[in-house]
Parts: C-alpha cells; structure tokens; sequence
C-alpha cells in the first residue's frame, strides 16, 4: 500500500470516505476536482468524491439497512414516509430526478411522494 493510503489522516478519514462513497489517492494521481487534504504542511492524501448520480442509490441503499435489509417496496405507508423523510433531511430530493427515482425504489407514484414531503413540511 502506498504512502498517502497508510497515513494515519487517511485512516482516520477512512469511515467518512466508505460513507460518503469517496476514495482515497496519491496526491500526485490528484485530479482537478479532488481535494488534496495537507498534513504539516504537506500534501497527504486526495479524496475523490463520488459522481452525484451515484449518491441517490447509495443512501437508498442506506435506507435498505435501517429498515433491516427489507426491500423498500414492501415497507408500509409510515416506514415509507420515515424513508421520505430521512432522505429529504440528506437532501435526496435536491439531486435531479430525485422524486422519480425515490417514488420508483418505493414502489409508489411522484404524487404519493411529493404527499409525503407536504405532510412532512406541514408537520
């Protein structure tokens, strides 16, 4: 394993980046968009982040876990609105298609979600 991936900021950072779906490189592999995170003054390691389109299915994969491994469509109507609800607080619904996407992994229509986000704003 290289220098960057033993350091021990990247160890610490090793949860947050599985979490976030990010990945750790050398900074000298760095590109543009990744953030080469110092250390003394140096340069220690590089996080990529994740393409956003795939950070809806990684939180809908969350969900799948905190529902205990059930499939989203055979949760009942409150389980499905926590799920709304959680994923509105992550802002799931800020990413395009996002509503589709969800009413789709729910087995419900936009209406119905969109039902749930106004009942949740009402309440």
């Amino acid at each position: 394993m290289s220098d960057a991936l033993n350091h021990p900021l990247t160890a610490a950072l090793r949860p947050l980046l599985a979490a976030v779906g990010a990945t750790a490189v050398e900074p000298a592999e760095a590109r543009a968009e990744d953030v080469v995170l110092e250390w003394d003054g140096a340069p220690a390691v590089a996080v990529r982040l994740p393409h956003l389109s795939s950070a809806l299915d990684r939180l809908l994969a969350e969900m799948v876990r905190q529902f205990d491994g059930r499939p989203l469509t055979e949760l009942d109507r409150a389980e499905k609105q926590r799920v709304v609800a959680l994923l509105e607080e992550r802002g799931a619904f800020t990413v395009r298609h996002g509503v589709e996407t969800v009413a789709s992994a729910l087995g419900v229509s936009r209406f119905t979600v969109y039902n749930y986000l106004n009942r949740q704003e009402k309440g």
